[in-house]
């Protein structure tokens, strides 16, 4: 994302944001600021805390302490005019079946006071937008994943929302339709300069699309920023990753990979060995391979790639845990 985060305008903020059930927090004290035009992707496995924030910033349950606010509004106190300015999008879009596509939005559209030619207008602006023309005239009940997926965008931008809130996007789509998606969803915060919220587990995709992310565990936010700046601060902390593989591939390189300094751990992973350690040791592994013969096919630093960070600090906030 361009220019300095703190320069831009803040659209989404909490504060000690949190939600108890039955004295087991789902949240914990969430600081979080999302600025316009970002997309900022939700990470984390089921359970961790990502639906029930979103829930708290739509205004659909009260926060057991905290505050949320999207524009300024108090999510909380004014929930009615936060959903005139955010839209909501479902992991799984419900469209009445035996309607077309057309009449869905036309739907949508009168439920948000439009009508007549605006009304037409506005939906069939949106259905080319989403790539929807074709299938416009269809059942809904005829639609794959992937054909719902974008008719929910279109739904969501009949009223024409600031923020838009998504809940695992891209599941159980093709990739065709993924890449189409992903390319929608840029598309709405740079062109339009909507700010996109993405919750999801789904960490390739994400890595993708959005600005920054913040990772969730057991309802403690434990990361968040960009994804090279997540990236550099494990390195500091003494994270590191290498992907390897040599000539030959024998139980002999694998002894040398675990008899590197500062390794953790060795695992193999389909044709690559994954070394972890505290410290960087590409140079020792090019001085042992050569000493002892082996030719590296392969070297490669992790670290860049969500996945990676994802793991290091879910283990790490499971650790501090346990």
């Amino acid at each position: 994302m361009e220019g300095n985060m703190q320069e831009r305008e803040l659209e989404i903020r909490t504060e000690g944001l949190s939600k108890c059930y039955d004295g087991r927090y789902a949240v914990s004290g969430l600081d979080l600021s999302i600025y316009r035009g970002e997309v900022f992707g939700l990470l984390g496995p089921n359970g961790a805390g990502k639906t029930t924030t979103t829930r708290m910033l739509l205004g659909m349950t009260e926060p057991t302490a905290g505050k949320a606010w999207i524009e300024g509004i108090d999510c909380t106190r004014d929930p009615l005019q936060v959903k005139r300015i955010t839209g909501y999008m479902p992991d799984n879009v419900g469209f009445y079946a035996d309607m077309t596509g057309r009449e869905n939005l036309e739907f949508t559209g009168r439920l948000n006071g439009l009508y007549g030619n605006a009304l037409k207008e506005r939906v069939c602006a949106l259905l080319e937008r989403v790539g929807m023309t074709e299938a416009a005239d269809r059942k809904t009940g005829g639609y794959s994943r992937g054909m719902r997926q974008r008719l929910g965008v279109a739904d969501v931008l009949m009223k024409d929302p600031k923020v838009i809130i998504m809940d695992e996007p891209t599941l159980g789509i093709d990739p065709e339709g993924m890449r189409e998606l992903m390319r929608l969803i840029r598309e709405l915060a740079m062109k339009d300069g909507r700010t996109i919220l993405i919750s999801s587990h789904q960490l390739y995709q994400v890595q993708q699309i959005c600005d920054r992310v913040g990772i969730f565990v057991e309802g403690n936010l434990v990361a968040c920023g960009r994804i090279e700046e997540l990236a550099g601060q494990l390195q500091r902390e003494g994270h590191y990753a290498i992907e390897t593989a040599a000539v030959p591939d024998d139980d002999g390189f694998a002894a040398l990979l675990a008899e590197l300094g500062n390794v953790q751990k060795v695992e193999r992973e389909g044709d690559y060995y994954v070394v972890h350690s505290s410290s960087d040791v590409k140079r020792e592994l090019l001085r042992r391979s050569l000493a002892a013969g082996y030719s590296l096919s392969h070297l490669r630093q992790r670290g860049s790639d969500l996945d990676e960070i994802y793991r290091v600090y879910f283990e790490d906030a499971e650790r501090k845990e346990g």
